[in-house]
C-alpha cells in the first residue's frame, strides 16, 4: 500500500505541477501562457506579410503544443480577440454578442507589427526543446511591456486559480514611466464592452470590482443598454432580464436586440412602469450589474506567486530597462562586426593590398600576405585580422576596387560611427532611452486600443432586498394554522417581499424567524407575526402574560434583536402557558380573581408600562398572588375584544 501512496502522490504532484505552469498560469517574464507563446512562435517563423489561414497556423503550432488542435484555435481566437498581436480576416465572432468565430479554414490572420517590436528578438530569447525534442520553441519572450495587464488572463489549475483583469495598454504604458521616474500611479481595468466600474475595492488587483452595463434612461417608458459589463454578453443579459421578469422583479412589455458594431437593447415598459422604478430592479436582478473577484496569480521565477499591479509594472519596468541594455549592446556587437568588415576592404582596396598576392602560389602565402600587408595599419583596426577576414576580402568581386565603392565604404563607416555613438549615449542614459521608447510605443498604442472605454465611478451595489418590491400578500388561516404567500381564502397579514424574513410567536410560547414561506404550519392560534428587519423588530416591545406550573401569573417584556434563521426559541419558560400577548404601548391586563372569603377586590387592573424591558431570556414578575379566573387586555376606554 506504501508503494501505491507513493505512486499516486508523485504522480498527482507531477501532474499538478504540470498543470500550473504548462497550461493555466501565465508566466510573469512575457504575461503569456504556453500556448499563447507558442502560437505567437509560430506566426513569427511564418511571417512574410501576408494573411495566412488559421488552419495552418494551428497545425504549425502543433510541433509545439501537445494538446490538440482545438486548444490551439480558440487560444489564439481569444488572442486575436485582444487587438494587440494579430491582425484578423474573417468571421473571428463577437466579444460582445457571445456569437462564435467560423472554423479555422474560413479565417485568416498574421501578425501585427507592434508584438514584433515588444516581443520579438531571437538573439535575446533563450530556446528549449519542444515537447518531442524535434524542434526549439522560445522559454520566454523578452517582452518590453506587462502584456499580462494590457491582456488580462484567466486560468483554473489544480489548487489555484488566477483572474486579471484586463487594462488600457495607454494607461499600462503611462504607469510604466511613472514608476521609471519614481512617481507614483494607479492602474484600474479597462474593458473592450465599455461599461462602468466601481474600483474602490480593487486592492490593487488582489480585491473585487463591481461592473455595470451603461444605460440610458431619458425616456421614463424606455430604457437603452448601450454598455455591457466584462463578464457577459448581449445574448446572457438578455436572458437574465427576461427571466427577472418573468419572476416578477419588474414588469416589462416588449426586449429588442439591435446590436451590431455597437450594443444597443431596448427595454419596453409595460403600462404604469417607468424608468425609475425599475433601474435597481435591473442592478440588482440581472446581469447589468456583477461582482468580480481579482486573483494577480503568476508564475514568477518557476513558482506560482501572488502579486500586484504596481509590483508587476515595478518588474517589468526594470524589465525594459535590462532588454533595451541587451538590444543596444548587441547593435553595438553587430555595428563593430560591420565596422571592422568596411574598414578591412577599404584598406584592402584603397591601399591596393590585393597586389600583393599577385605571385603568391600557395594558399597559405595568399593568407600571409595579406596578414603582413595589414600590420601598417594596424591601429585603424578594432581587433586583429583573422583567417576568416582574409577569406572575405579574397572573395571581393573585382568590380568593387572602383572608387565609387571606396566612397561607399568611406559613408557606410561613418554612419557606423554616427550610430556606434548614439548607442554609447543610450547606454549611459538607460533611463531617459527608456522613457523615449515608451513614448514611441505610446503613438502606436494610441492606434491599436484609443482611450479608455469603460468609465470609473463609485456606486452603491444595489441590494436585492431593498430592490424587490413587497408586492406579495402573507396570509394566515387560523382554521389550518398555516402562513404563507400561497395560503388562500385567509386572512392577509402584510405585504412582503421574497427576500424578507418573518417572525412567527406560536400559541405554545415559542418563536422563530424564517425566511418568507408559500406555505408554513405556524399553528392554530399564532400569538403574534412581523417583519423580521432589524428596523422592524428594534420598534416592537413584546409583552406576554403567561402561567406557570403552580398557576401563577406573570408578566414579561422584552425585544427580540438577535437570531438564527429556522432555529426555534422558547419565549417564556418551559412548561408555562402563554395567555396573553401585546405590542401595545398603552395596554393593560384586567385580571379577575375567584371569589373567596374575605376577598374584597375581584377584579385589578394591570399597566403594562409600569414594568420594565428585560432580556429575551431573563424571567418575568409576578403579576398577582391571588388566584385568578381570568384575564384580558384592556385601554384606557375599556375592554379590548382580542388580545394580541
Amino acid at each position: 500500500m506504501s508503494f501505491v501512496h507513493s505512486l499516486f502522490k508523485n504522480n498527482f504532484l507531477e501532474y499538478a505541477s504540470y498543470v500550473i505552469k504548462e497550461r493555466a498560469i501565465p508566466d510573469l517574464s512575457d504575461g503569456l501562457k504556453p500556448v499563447q507563446r507558442r502560437i505567437l512562435h509560430s506566426l513569427f517563423e511564418m511571417d512574410d506579410g501576408k494573411f495566412h489561414k488559421v488552419a495552418n497556423v494551428v497545425g504549425h503550432c502543433m510541433k509545439y503544443h501537445p494538446h490538440g488542435d482545438m486548444s490551439i484555435y480558440e487560444a489564439l481566437v481569444n488572442l486575436a480577440n485582444t487587438d494587440l498581436f494579430i491582425d484578423k480576416q474573417g468571421n473571428f465572432g463577437n466579444k460582445l454578442t457571445g456569437d462564435e468565430a467560423s472554423a479555422a479554414r474560413y479565417i485568416e490572420c498574421r501578425m501585427l507589427p507592434f508584438a514584433r517590436k515588444v516581443l520579438w528578438n531571437p538573439e535575446l530569447t533563450e530556446y528549449i526543446d519542444s515537447y518531442d525534442g524535434r524542434n526549439k520553441e522560445p522559454k520566454f519572450f523578452p517582452a518590453k511591456v506587462p502584456l499580462l495587464l494590457a491582456m488580462g488572463a484567466e486560468g483554473i489549475a489544480v489548487g489555484m486559480a488566477t483572474k486579471v483583469l484586463p487594462h488600457n495598454l495607454l494607461e499600462v504604458l503611462e504607469a510604466m514611466k511613472a514608476s521609471m521616474n519614481n512617481e507614483t500611479f494607479s492602474l484600474y481595468p479597462d474593458f473592450i464592452g465599455g461599461g462602468v466600474v466601481d474600483v474602490s475595492e480593487y486592492e490593487d488587483g488582489l480585491g473585487k470590482v463591481h461592473v455595470r452595463a451603461k444605460l440610458n434612461t431619458k425616456d421614463p417608458k424606455r430604457i437603452i443598454v448601450e454598455e455591457i459589463p466584462f463578464g457577459t454578453t448581449t445574448e446572457k443579459l438578455i436572458a437574465s432580464i427576461e427571466t427577472a421578469a418573468k419572476k416578477g422583479k419588474f414588469k416589462l412589455a416588449a426586449i429588442h436586440d439591435y446590436t451590431t458594431e455597437k450594443v444597443q437593447i431596448e427595454l419596453h415598459l409595460a403600462r404604469n412602469t417607468y424608468t425609475q422604478d425599475v433601474v435597481d430592479a435591473l442592478y440588482a436582478f440581472t446581469d447589468c450589474e456583477q461582482s468580480i473577484s481579482v486573483n494577480l496569480l503568476v508564475i514568477r521565477d518557476n513558482v506560482p506567486v501572488q502579486m500586484t499591479v504596481t509590483e508587476i509594472v515595478h518588474t517589468h519596468t526594470q524589465q525594459l530597462v535590462s532588454v533595451l541594455k541587451q538590444e543596444l549592446e548587441l547593435e553595438a556587437r553587430h555595428l563593430n562586426d560591420r565596422l571592422h568588415a568596411r574598414t578591412l576592404e577599404r584598406i584592402f582596396v584603397e591601399e591596393r593590398l590585393y597586389k600583393l598576392i599577385e605571385e603568391m602560389d600557395t594558399r597559405e602565402t595568399v593568407q600571409q600576405a595579406v596578414h603582413e600587408g595589414f600590420f601598417p595599419f594596424k591601429k585603424q583596426l578594432t581587433r586583429d585580422v583573422t583567417d576568416e577576414d582574409v577569406e572575405r576580402l579574397l572573395k571581393i568581386p573585382i568590380r568593387r576596387i572602383s572608387q565609387y565603392d571606396i566612397s561607399k565604404y568611406r559613408q557606410e563607416i561613418r554612419e557606423i560611427n554616427k550610430r556606434l555613438k548614439e548607442i554609447a549615449e543610450h547606454l549611459k542614459n538607460l533611463t531617459e532611452y527608456a522613457l523615449s521608447y515608451l513614448d514611441g510605443l505610446l503613438q502606436d498604442a494610441g492606434k491599436i486600443t484609443g482611450t479608455r472605454k469603460t468609465e470609473i465611478i463609485s456606486f452603491e451595489k444595489v441590494d436585492v432586498r431593498e430592490a424587490a418590491g413587497r408586492d406579495l400578500e402573507l396570509s394566515y388561516d387560523n382554521d389550518t394554522g398555516y402562513l404563507g404567500t400561497k395560503v388562500r381564502g385567509a386572512k392577509v397579514m402584510f405585504q412582503v417581499s421574497p427576500y424578507d424574513r418573518v417572525l412567527v410567536v406560536r400559541k405554545d410560547g415559542t418563536y422563530c424567524v424564517i425566511p418568507v414561506p408559500e406555505k408554513y404550519f405556524a399553528g392554530k392560534g399564532m400569538m403574534f407575526c412581523c417583519l423580521a428587519d432589524k428596523g422592524v423588530l428594534e420598534k416592537y416591545v413584546i409583552t406576554v402574560v403567561y402561567q406557570d406550573k403552580k398557576k401563577h401569573l406573570y408578566i414579561k417584556r422584552t425585544k427580540i434583536t438577535q437570531y438564527l434563521t429556522n432555529k426555534q426559541y422558547e419565549l417564556i419558560p418551559k412548561g408555562s402557558r402563554l395567555l396573553k400577548l401585546t405590542t401595545r404601548k398603552k395596554a393593560g391586563f384586567l385580571v379577575t380573581y375567584k371569589p373567596k372569603p374575605r376577598l374584597k377586590i375581584l377584579e385589578e387592573t394591570f399597566a403594562v408600562s409600569d414594568y420594565l424591558v428585560k432580556g429575551i431570556r431573563a424571567s418575568g414578575n409576578r403579576l398577582t398572588t391571588k388566584e385568578a379566573k381570568s384575564i384580558r387586555m384592556v385601554t384606557a376606554k375599556g375592554v379590548e375584544e382580542t388580545g394580541g
